[in-house]
């Protein structure tokens, strides 16, 4: 039995009523879990976005390196062929999301940080100028994501504040994180079908609900944990059955839960242990006890 294999038996050994999860994790390491515990792909760079398409396919945010100094969005097959590449102009690329006609969005941080649909041809069909900071480019933004209204929503770092953006580039909604503490940095936005937007804060080490007027809802912090599970809370989704997955990219070390699934009620349902040095940046999880999850995003 394999590393990977023997800690997702134990975090199974956690979890409640057999709970099984196969999913992408994206960061330092990118790799896909099956709900056995097996490591079943690998695509060999770092990233920072990811999904699994219907097709099987993987839509990924590419970190910059040798190859892409300005990073990139790729779709690939499962066997590492490359079927989608658009590279990065500026200093990174933080999204990645197919959508449902035929573009490609991402965004790119710098000193003009932009969202963009891009078609299948690498032609840009939707830009839209994002009002952030420029001191920073690495925290300028993170996983933006196209809604329903056509209107795209963005979490903006080192600006404390989540935005939905109209295709002009006017902003249509805003809700600001809290000033205590500080670092309560947006990283995860996502729009719920209730209306209100979860988003993740980082360094505030919490998970929060918006309502539409801005208003905090519901909010879970390690203060409201048996142990602090939350560590730089990047990546996050909210399931089906209404409960949340947080990804911990600082949880470090040997036996450090990386993954954790909590509930409304803030009870801890099911955790994944990695014996790595580096947590997970973000998540997708596709499939629970087997049967694929709907609304994933599709080609």
């Amino acid at each position: 039995m394999n590393l990977i294999s023997l800690t997702f038996l134990l975090a199974q050994q956690q979890s409640e009523s057999g709970i099984t999860h196969s999913f992408l994790a994206t960061g330092s390491e990118t790799f896909i879990v099956s709900g056995t515990g097996e490591r079943v792909w690998t695509y060999p760079r770092s990233t920072r976005d990811g999904w699994v398409l219907s097709n099987g396919n993987v839509l990924l945010a590419v970190s910059k390196g040798k190859d892409y100094p300005g990073g990139a969005v790729v779709e690939v097959d499962r066997s590492g062929k490359v079927l989608f590449e658009h590279k990065g102009t500026q200093s990174e690329v933080d999204t990645a999301q197919a959508l449902a006609n035929g573009n490609i969005l991402l965004t790119e941080s710098g000193a003009k940080p932009r969202l963009m649909e891009v078609d299948r041809a690498g032609k840009v069909v939707v830009e839209v100028a994002l009002d952030c900071q420029v001191k920073n480019h690495h925290m300028q933004t993170r996983m933006a994501r196209k809604l329903a209204n056509g209107n795209y929503l963005v979490p903006h770092l080192f600006d404390r504040v989540v935005r939905e953006y109209k295709a002009d580039g006017t902003t249509a909604w805003e809700a600001k994180t809290p000033d205590d503490p500080k670092e309560s940095w947006p990283f995860t936005a996502i729009r719920l079908e209730n209306g209100n937007t979860l988003v993740n804060c980082t360094h505030g080490n919490m998970t929060l609900e918006f309502d539409p007027a801005g208003k905090i809802v519901w909010q879970v912090s390690n203060g409201d944990l048996p142990s602090p599970l939350f560590s730089d809370p990047c990546g996050g989704q909210r399931l089906p059955n209404g409960n949340t997955v947080i990804a911990s990219y600082g949880a470090g070390g040997a036996g450090r839960v990386k993954l954790f699934e909590i509930t409304r009620e803030k009870k801890v349902v099911w955790t994944w242990t990695w014996d790595k040095a580096h947590g997970v940046h973000t998540v997708h999880v596709f499939e629970t006890n087997g049967k694929a999850i709907e609304g994933a995003p599709l080609k």
